[in-house]
């Protein structure tokens, strides 16, 4: 949100941080965007490339994402709400790891290799 803000008014647009965030959060709403917290709790926004619902593989080096949905998930985030009694019950699931590209360059948490950026 703070980068697209950033943007926006280095491109000339008159717009408050707090309307990026509303504005972020209807797309949310809407299913368009993903939001997740990463390991630092930092919110990222980020398109859906599906309408469906899904989980995401994070890599903690590059931040690359990749979307997943697994049906193992959906049944066993069931079981658990109706064992403990819970009911109306919605989730998401953000997978943390490296990926191969990151996990060859030696890249760790503390984020991208020098000269990579994040995607």
């Amino acid at each position: 949100a703070q980068q697209l803000h950033a943007r926006m008014r280095a491109g000339g647009a008159r717009i408050g941080l707090a309307t990026v965030y509303r504005g972020l959060q209807a797309l949310v709403h809407a299913g368009a965007v993903d939001v997740l917290r990463i390991e630092d709790n930092e919110a990222r926004y980020r398109l859906c490339a599906t309408s469906e619902h899904h989980h995401h593989l994070v890599c903690r080096g590059c931040g690359r994402v990749e979307e997943i949905a697994e049906a193992s998930i959906e049944h066993w985030a069931a079981a658990e709400a109706a064992r403990f009694g819970f009911t109306d019950v919605s989730h998401t699931v953000e997978v943390m790891g490296l990926c191969p590209q990151c996990r060859a360059e030696g890249c760790d948490r503390a984020g991208p290799p020098s000269g990579r950026t994040s995607r």
